[in-house]
């Protein structure tokens, strides 16, 4: 377990944990400014940067764990963007839909808990192996 690079993995999922959180607060800002004139609902990138640090080996013949030893965490960084700018659902210029935004916190949350308990999970696997 040592050599399989297991903190790479925790450090993902870190990353993508924290992401997570990140769109939580995005989401929760889009729904707070739901009646705001104007305002344009914003979210975050993320999944695609690290699609394409997980990916760039694939074709070279790299397993996932090599894959995932060779993420680079400094890209794994979020990036907030405000959504459809041009879109807008009301006549006050407003594009943010409270329906879609709770079903997103809804799927985003189970997410979240998804990561942290993949996170424990990685870390009591170590510690199992350790305690032997």
């Amino acid at each position: 377990m040592i050599g399989s690079n297991a903190f790479n993995y925790v450090n993902v999922l870190n990353k993508a944990a924290d992401a997570s959180w990140t769109r939580n607060e995005v989401i929760a800002n889009n729904i707070a400014n739901n009646d705001t004139p104007g305002y344009k609902r914003k979210d975050i990138r993320f999944e695609e940067y690290l699609k394409k640090e997980v990916t760039k080996d694939f074709y070279s013949g790299g397993d996932l764990n090599k894959r995932i030893a060779n993420v680079d965490l400094n890209r794994l960084d979020t990036t907030i963007y405000t959504d459809q700018s041009t879109l807008s659902y009301r006549l006050d210029d407003n594009n943010v839909d409270i329906n879609t935004e709770n079903a997103n916190l809804a799927e985003n949350q189970i997410r979240y808990y998804t990561l942290l308990d993949s996170m424990s999970q990685e870390f009591s696997r170590i510690k199992s192996v350790l305690s032997k």
